[in-house]
């Protein structure tokens, strides 16, 4: 079918107004479940230090009567150190971008500062989570700090791959040869972390390897939570029960894959020097100019006390 010879249409017209939705759709996920589950704290100085301590093991204590009390040396504690890392987003807009009419928002610095803002936030849970170089001591006005992230810690129960090995406060852990996930490695970690006197309260997975827990069978039948709707097929383990308590599943989307995290999480904290603030910038240039900043490190209240299967596969 052909259209009547002379028909004005829209490719031809000239000032049809544009149809540009007043709205902007970012998918980009902003969660960050390590961040938001453990303790918050405050760091005073670049070089933040806490201590540790440790009670005798529990041993046979059957005294004499009348006996002589004889006395052991108190052990000292242990003191423990974390730089704090600096991470900043920047954001510049020009005059005549900032006056023009434009869908979506009013002013783009605002726009893009709040983007920043959640961008940062995404780098804070990266950072805290991924095996990066600790540096510390060795920082200059040349090298920035940074500071030991979660796998860096785990020296009491980690579950390594055949040549991986432990890292600590100066050195990122050392990966080694990747296997898969079974049951059988959350049991001996939660057994791990529970019997040096921790209680694990959350595990944290990649998102395969959170697919890979759902798939578990257990020793018990699975129950939901649907209210009892049969059009619900549910496959999800959002909750383990163990032996050592119950611990709540989730998948975090800025930590390694490879890594299983037991964690007691009250015996980790974000420990901030600068609050997260905006900096203005001066302009050298018809633009405005900012700057969102935050300074922090992690705090490994008691690292003994969660437990890590390390290694994964991915796929």
């Amino acid at each position: 079918m052909t259209i009547a010879s002379g028909t004005f249409t829209t490719y031809a017209a000239i000032g049809n107004r544009e149809d540009l939705a007043d709205t902007i759709y970012n998918i980009s996920p902003t969660d960050t479940p390590f961040m938001g589950s453990i303790a918050k704290t405050k760091a005073t100085a670049t070089k933040h230090e806490w201590q540790t301590d440790a009670l005798a093991s529990a041993a046979a204590n059957a005294q004499l009567e009348g006996d002589e009390f004889s006395f052991s040396t108190p052990s000292a504690t242990t003191r423990v150190a974390n730089y704090c890392q600096i991470s900043y987003k920047t954001c510049i807009v020009s005059g005549t971008q900032d006056a023009v009419n434009k869908a979506g928002r009013t002013r783009d610095m605002l726009y893009q500062m709040t983007k920043r803002a959640k961008e940062l936030k995404r780098d804070m849970e990266f950072n805290l989570l991924n095996n990066q170089t600790p540096v510390g001591s060795g920082a200059s006005t040349s090298t920035a700090r940074a500071l030991a992230s979660l796998p860096s810690w785990y020296t009491t129960n980690a579950q390594r791959g055949s040549g991986g090995s432990n890292g600590s406060a100066t050195a990122a852990a050392t990966d080694g040869t990747q296997r898969p996930l079974t049951e059988a490695h959350v049991k001996a970690g939660l057994q791990a972390a529970w019997t040096a006197g921790g209680d694990v309260d959350l595990i944290m997975a990649g998102p395969f390897n959170k697919q890979v827990i759902s798939s578990f069978s257990g020793n018990v039948t699975r129950t939901s939570d649907v209210k009892n709707d049969s059009n619900t097929l549910s496959t999800s383990i959002d909750f383990y029960k163990s032996d050592f308590g119950t611990h709540k599943i989730v998948a975090n989307r800025f930590q390694r894959d490879r890594d299983l995290h037991l964690l007691t999480s009250d015996l980790w904290a974000l420990a901030v020097l600068r609050p997260m603030f905006t900096k203005d910038i001066a302009s050298t240039g018809d633009a405005t100019k900012g700057a969102i900043v935050v300074e922090y490190t992690l705090e490994a209240r008691n690292q003994a006390g969660s437990a890590v299967v390390a290694d994964l596969t991915t796929s």
